[in-house]
């Protein structure tokens, strides 16, 4: 068959934005209206029991509009972007094989990336390693292995902030697993494009402090619903560490600070606070920089209906 008379690729919808602007509001609006399936794409929601500090959606709103992708793991295990891809491509067949559209959401951009330029062939995560480095960081501090990097890698160390914490630790891993420079294993790589028609949503805020007061009044929410208690019966349930992935997602490593005496309880509201507008900066860069998607104003009052308008055309 000729590439002129190939099927048309099977639609998809991306619906991205950072903390507190409303995504998941307009993903239920949009399942209201069309004939979508909502796959979740958050590193923190994938986790059972952390369900306040995520701002998982309830019960009641999970019965009404299901999401794959959530609640996969324990706290104690690791999720990547490699096997979000591979999970998300996975229900996007099943979604797609009913007739119906994907429509994934959420505010995890490194998955977004992922799904949509494919990766490379890393190492998975070794939590023995990541743990030697994490005591090596703790004894000389992250620019003294940053500066470490810079010799062994330094195409990636060139690209990193001596405070990078995470990224720095997932490249001196991959060099400490394979041998290799995680920049030549990305140079040599190639990347497998999902054979998906996308549609890229990103929900930004037009006044920043408008959304630096939604972050503060959903963290105040979290703490009134329990996030403390919440940690609390994690730490009994699961054998936990600092250094898990669970427990270094924005609130709870807030809160696991408080409880292990690193930081004094009365400072635990603007902690938690500042940690999220920083994770909402950073996933605004993303937007702007990386994902670059159709943007609509997140504080506009009649959001749901421009966002509806513009995917109208896809399900004529």
């Amino acid at each position: 068959m000729s590439a002129a008379a190939a099927p048309p690729l099977p639609p998809a919808i991306l619906l991205m934005g950072p903390t507190a602007s409303g995504k998941t509001a307009v993903a239920m609006d949009l399942s209201r209206r069309f004939p979508v399936e909502l796959i979740s794409v958050d590193s923190a929601q994938v986790f059972r029991d952390m369900d306040i500090g995520t701002a998982k959606p309830d019960a009641p709103t999970l019965a009404a509009f299901p999401h794959y992708l959530i609640d996969l793991i324990s706290p104690q295990e690791a999720y990547s972007a490699a096997r979000f891809r591979s999970d998300a491509l996975a229900a996007m067949a099943e979604i797609t094989a009913r007739g119906r559209v994907p429509l994934l959401v959420g505010g995890t951009m490194l998955y977004f990336k992922a799904l949509v330029e494919g990766l490379v062939d890393l190492p998975p995560a070794d939590l023995v390693t990541r743990a030697a480095i994490d005591r090596e960081a703790a004894a000389r501090g992250w620019p003294a292995l940053h500066a470490e990097l810079a010799e062994l890698d330094p195409l990636t160390a060139a690209r990193l902030q001596p405070t990078d914490a995470q990224r720095i630790q997932r490249a001196l891993e991959v060099w400490r697993l394979s041998g290799r420079r995680l920049s030549a294993i990305i140079a040599s790589g190639e990347k497998a494009v999902p054979q998906y028609r996308f549609t890229s949503i990103g929900l930004v805020p037009s006044d920043r402090s408008v959304l630096h007061r939604r972050i503060a009044e959903r963290f105040d929410a979290m703490l009134a619903a329990g996030l403390e208690g919440e940690v609390e019966d994690l730490r009994g349930k699961y054998a936990l560490h600092a250094e898990l992935p669970s427990m270094r997602c924005v609130g709870y490593r807030q809160v696991w600070e408080v409880q292990h005496g690193q930081a004094p309880r009365g400072e635990l509201r603007d902690r938690g606070i500042y940690a999220t507008r920083q994770l909402a900066k950073r996933q605004i860069t993303w937007l702007g920089n990386t994902l670059r998607p159709q943007t609509f104003d997140c504080l506009c009052g009649d959001l749901q209906d421009r966002v509806t308008a513009h995917l109208g055309d896809l399900f004529v």
